[in-house]
């Protein structure tokens, strides 16, 4: 392979890696407006926030058109073939991610006529905290393709979900406790959901990362909490 080929080659790697980052920064930007959101339920910010997931499926579109591009182009081995599969993952997770929260953002609107936050909104606080910590991790270990860091992320997942099982037990007892809790308490049920399934994409990326540096799968089953009779979906 002549130098020209090797250096276009490594230029399309550095521009697959740039744009899956920015990608990851925007989801970033995303979470800490959709955290604003929890506090405020400011509706200008939540429309923002749904305006903004638009500009991320772009950047997943425009990825996945770079990956297919240089997959044809360069014929990639080896690690640089894990890379580019890698990354069309990264941003399929990225994206949903970013679907998530804007989903929150729409329970946020739903939920604004109340004229304070209703019970359980701390706990809720509390969990989205965490995921975005997750989340900020998650981004380090994928730029500087740190395996100690994407374990730990993998490993720390547990840690979601046991705050959404005790967030789902507290705002059982709300609604049961007053029933003009329900509706309320419905939607933070929603989104403490969608935050534990952040984390579970979260912990995708951090695999595909273990993957690029090592060539090897994480182990099949991850650390889970107890997410028994939890409600399913949130969009």
């Amino acid at each position: 392979m002549s130098q020209h080929i090797v250096t276009a080659f490594d230029a399309d790697l550095k521009a697959l890696d740039d744009m899956v980052l920015t990608m990851g920064r925007a989801v970033i930007r995303q979470h800490q407006s959709g955290s604003e959101l929890l506090a405020s339920r400011d509706q200008l910010l939540a429309g923002r926030i749904i305006d903004s997931d638009r500009s991320i499926d772009d950047l997943q579109l425009a990825i996945e058109e770079k990956a297919i591009q240089t997959i044809a182009r360069r014929q990639p081995m080896a690690v640089d073939l894990r890379t580019v599969i890698a990354t069309l993952k990264i941003a399929t997770d990225l994206e949903r991610i970013g679907d998530l929260v804007k989903n929150n953002a729409k329970r946020m609107l739903a939920s604004r006529s109340q004229p304070q936050l209703p019970p359980g909104a701390a706990s809720l606080e509390l969990m989205n905290t965490r995921v975005g910590e997750q989340l900020a991790r998650t981004l380090q270990s994928l730029e500087r393709r740190d395996d100690a860091l994407a374990q730990e992320v993998w490993r720390r997942d547990v840690e979601i979900d046991t705050l959404q099982t005790a967030l789902f037990r507290e705002l059982l007892t709300y609604m049961m406790e007053d029933s003009r809790n329900i509706g309320h308490c419905t939607h933070l049920l929603f989104c403490a959901r969608n935050l534990e399934r952040m984390g579970d994409h979260a912990t995708n990326i951090v695999e595909q990362v273990h993957y690029i540096v090592t060539g090897q799968n994480m182990p099949i089953d991850r650390p889970k909490g107890d997410a028994s009779n939890l409600p399913e979906g949130g969009s």
